[in-house]
């Protein structure tokens, strides 16, 4: 079983297209930044509730709140009965550590009407971002995804040269 702190086992989308594009947004001084509808509609998001998610250093993640909570109780019940069985015994470092990650690594958010997410304290922190600052908002088929355009850059130069071989495993 793959760790439940594992950014890439994050919880799955609804039954929708997948989601890409890259764009750059500005945050506003109130540190809002706007999400393109043509990312934000495929979300499906239940009167703008998300989860918004901290994915990797200077990258957070927004899910629909309702997938995201379903995955994770679940999760969260599977890891509570390990606990509760006995299973994880001598382990007690990892659990403390996948809740303190736990109590940290996502919040409940809210999408206004016109797009826009304002980024909470502690989550600006982690993105290491400013007022007036650029983002990229980028399409991560399952996910939006914001990025500090300096983390984004360094993810696609170590990435990028990958993409075939990840791409054609994927499709095969």
């Amino acid at each position: 079983m793959e760790s439940l702190a594992d950014a890439e086992n994050c919880p799955r989308p609804m039954e929708s297209e997948l989601l890409f594009g890259e764009f750059r947004r500005s945050f506003d001084d109130r540190f809002r930044v706007g999400i393109p509808a043509e990312l934000l509609e495929p979300l499906n998001l239940q009167a703008g509730q998300a989860i918004l998610a901290k994915e990797r250093p200077g990258c957070l993640s927004l899910w629909n709140a309702t997938v995201w909570h379903q995955q994770m109780d679940a999760d969260v019940r599977v890891l509570q009965g390990k606990v509760q069985a006995g299973r994880l015994e001598g382990r007690l470092n990892e659990v403390q550590q996948i809740g303190r990650l736990l109590s940290t690594r996502h919040r409940d958010v809210k999408v206004s009407e016109r797009g826009r997410l304002l980024i909470p304290e502690g989550f600006r922190e982690f993105l290491q971002i400013e007022p007036g600052e650029e983002s990229m908002i980028v399409g991560a088929a399952v996910c939006v995804e914001v990025w500090r355009p300096a983390a984004w850059l360094d993810y696609l130069n170590r990435r990028m040269p990958r993409f075939r071989k990840l791409f054609d495993g994927l499709v095969d």
